[in-house]
This record gives C-alpha cells, structure tokens and sequence, in this order.
C-alpha cells in the first residue's frame, strides 16, 4: 500500500517511529527547595554546637584553674587564673603514639592540678617532687632524692631552717623541718608546694596516685589581686555576687598586667 506522498506504509511508520525517538524529553520539574531553618532554631543550633565544643575542649584538652591559697608562692600567687594543659597526660596504647601526640609521663617539677586523694571534689596545684620509685626524704627543709641534694630554685620558705643540732636531728618532728625517708610507691608520685613553710601537701596526707593528675599547669592567662577577705567572703551566691561586682570595679587598678601570659615553670 502506498500513501499520497508515494512512500510505502511501512516507510511511513518507520519515519513516524524514528520522528518520535528525536523529540527532546520533557524537562524534570526543579527540585523544590529544602524549608528555611528559624532564626530560632539557628540560634540554638550554633549554641548547642558551641557547648558541645566547649565540654569537648574542657574535659580533654585545656581546663582553667584560680589559685586560692599561698601554697604555691612566689611563683603562683592568689587570684591567679592558669590554663593546664589536660592533654600532656593523657594514657595511650602504643610507644608509637607518644612519638605522634603531644605527650609525656610526668616529671619531677611538673606543676600539676589534680584531685585531693582525700576528698575527690576539690582540685589542688602542685609541685612533682618525687618519681614512683624513688626514695625521698627532707633534711633541716632540703629535699634529698636516693641521697642526693635536689636543686630547687622555685621553693620559698617564711623561716630559715634550723640550726642543725644532735639533740634536733632525733627530736624533730616539725614536718616543715624534717620528713621521711620514704619511698614512692609504683602508681604514684610525691608533691609539694613551692611555700614549704605553708602548703598541705604530701608530708600531710601521702602520695598521690597519678590517676588523680588532671593536667600540668601551663601559663597565667589573668591574674588579680583581691582584696583582704574577698576568697572568704565568696561562699553563696551572694558572696559571689559581691566579689564579682568588687571585679567590676576594680579591674584595671588590680588586674596585675605583668603576670599576663606568664609561663608557669
């Protein structure tokens, strides 16, 4: 059968069916936008992202401390604020990382924050005098590690030591003065404040197990000196209300610019 332009039918149906494959496909509709975020839930987002990051960096990196006590002058001093480095002690599994990762055992030296073995709540700073190990004892306020004088440039005393004497070398109990020997057992280290004459350290409660080390104590990012009382006086929220508002006002008069990013040794 031939159509009125002549071509057979079956040409035809041919030509019909290659038209047809050569017409362009529809178009994809465009994809429809994803639902705008609130401001709201924005806000909210960014802070819970920001705490997780601060909670993150607080319990595994870096930690702020103040110091509250004497027991570490002169080279810490009351309302000292310190950044410790949590990361330096960390525990790892191979020698191979302690080559990668920014860590060591601790020193004799170190300045370390750490939980008070008698009372886990509170963190206290000192100083690593003696290595698990190692036997130590204090003779007329020197320290002597395995019988050997410790050169100590950081100790600070209120008195001079005593007059050494037979009589005081058997007599002697003042733990200022005289302590030990001992020997550290494993798992442990021995501490001290730098103010020997007025630091509760390990002469008084013992050795301190090295899981209790939170971190070594790295610099002084702000230091201020309070007022008489003002760390007494802080107790409640209205002694902290006070102290705050004393901040305040005294910043710039107080603030001890000197001691700003000074690095603790």
């Amino acid at each position: 059968m031939i159509d009125l332009t002549g071509r057979p039918a079956k040409e035809r149906q041919v030509a019909k069916k290659r038209s047809k494959q050569r017409r362009p496909a529809p178009a994809a509709p465009p994809p429809a936008a994803p639902p705008r975020k609130s401001v709201v839930r924005e806000y909210f987002e960014s802070i819970v992202i920001a705490v997780i990051l601060a909670l993150f960096i607080r319990t595994f990196i870096v930690q702020t401390f103040k110091i509250p006590t004497g027991s570490m002058e002169n080279n810490l001093l009351i309302g000292d604020h310190l950044l410790v480095d949590k990361f330096v002690f960390a525990p790892t599994a191979t020698g191979l990382e302690r080559q990668l990762l920014p860590v060591r055992p601790i020193r004799r030296g170190d300045v370390v924050v750490f939980k008070f073995p008698e009372d886990p709540e509170r963190d206290f700073i000192k100083r690593v005098i003696g290595l698990p190990g190692e036997t130590l004892e204090m003779r007329e306020k020197r320290i002597y590690i395995d019988g050997k004088p410790l050169n100590e440039p950081y100790v600070h005393f209120l008195e001079p030591p005593r007059t050494a004497s037979g009589q005081q070398e058997i007599t002697s109990f003042d733990l200022r003065e005289r302590y030990g020997p001992v020997k550290v057992p494993q798992g442990h280290c021995f501490v001290m404040g730098d103010n020997r004459d007025n630091s509760q350290d390990g002469r008084y409660w013992g050795f301190l197990p090295l899981g209790h080390v939170k971190g070594r104590a790295l610099m002084v990012y702000w230091s201020y000196d309070p007022e008489p009382g003002d760390e007494l006086d802080a107790e409640g929220f209205l002694g902290r209300a006070r102290q705050l508002a004393s901040v305040a006002v005294h910043f710039f008069t107080r603030t001890r610019w000197s001691r700003m990013f000074h690095l603790i040794r």
